[in-house]
């Protein structure tokens, strides 16, 4: 068997009794949102896609990032990233994680671009008006994700919102770690890895409180979901206000768009769909299953 060299964070997940598919309290939702709701879950699965959300005339839009963080993850972005101005544009984060090595990678590159990050699921719905498009609060961001979240300059979490957190683990034993076999290299990889992710919290303002809470979390065990107190102790939210990370109310071009909770915002047509494609396994990442439902890991190739 073929050492692997680098490590992921397990993005499992647990059925529980929500629906992702539904909007800021007070507010309904549509058979149209939740064919949305479902098609996310989909693409949680998927290799993390980007997307822009545009929010025209008069209000800037955000980036919308779906999926599993893999080793194509930062080129995609960089692809993406092309051709734009991102500089101070905000990342909506919806993703159970994945390869921690490119992980820190893709989280430099939005540190770098002084990006703003927080918790979400972009929906759009028809309307009356034409399309346009949610920023949904209950989302997740676990495992890998949460240091993404970490790299925005300013960070907002909604209150719905799921933010869980783990160890780092072989990727090919995660499944069954107590029954797995490591070695003197296996235990020089788990250190070389914490060590890197270690020097990513500090660079981005994290706490060590975050890497206390992830690590004490082994992969046998269910994810630790932080609650508010922890999201402050660990520096990972740096603003109860979704309007400084979203555009504000005011800015929106649309009457009916004053919702109840300031966790929803809406806004023109978004810029095309992600386009569906199989996840494919990388050097360090797991392909997993999405959150809602019981997770069944993939398979992780070894590194060549």
């Amino acid at each position: 068997m073929k050492l692997v060299r680098s490590l992921s964070l397990r993005g499992w997940a647990f059925l529980g009794a929500f629906g992702l598919c539904f909007a800021s309290p007070g507010t309904v939702a549509t058979l149209g949102n939740s064919a949305q709701a479902s098609a996310s879950l989909e693409e949680r699965k998927l290799p993390m896609k980007f997307s822009w959300i545009a929010c025209q005339p008069n209000c800037r839009g955000w980036v919308s990032a779906v999926g599993v963080i893999t080793a194509d993850s930062p080129k995609e972005f960089d692809d993406f990233a092309r051709g734009r101005q991102l500089k101070g544009a905000t990342i909506v984060l919806d993703s159970s994680g994945g390869s921690v090595n490119d992980a820190i990678a893709l989280g430099r590159r939005f540190r770098s671009l002084g990006a703003l990050t927080t918790v979400g699921t972009s929906i759009v719905s028809q309307t009356a008006q034409g399309q346009r498009a949610s920023v949904m609060p209950e989302a997740y961001c676990e495992s890998m994700c949460v240091f993404l979240l970490l790299s925005g300059q300013a960070r907002y979490v909604p209150q719905v919102a799921h933010v869980r957190v783990h160890q780092i683990w072989m990727g090919d034993r995660a499944d069954d770690a107590k029954a797995a076999s490591y070695n003197a290299q296996d235990l020089m990889i788990v250190e070389r890895d914490i060590g890197r992710l270690a020097k990513y919290t500090f660079d981005m303002g994290g706490t060590g409180d975050l890497l206390s809470l992830a690590l004490s979390v082994p992969p046998w065990e269910e994810l630790h979901e932080l609650s508010s107190a922890e999201l402050r102790l660990t520096n990972l939210v740096t603003t109860d206000s979704a309007t400084d990370v979203l555009p504000r109310q005011d800015e929106i071009p649309v009457a009916e768009a004053k919702p109840k909770s300031k966790d929803r915002f809406l806004s023109s047509a978004i810029e095309g769909e992600a386009q569906m494609q199989t996840a494919k396994a990388t050097k360090t990442a797991e392909a997993l299953a999405p959150t809602g439902g019981t997770a069944t890991p993939a398979a992780v190739q070894p590194a060549q």
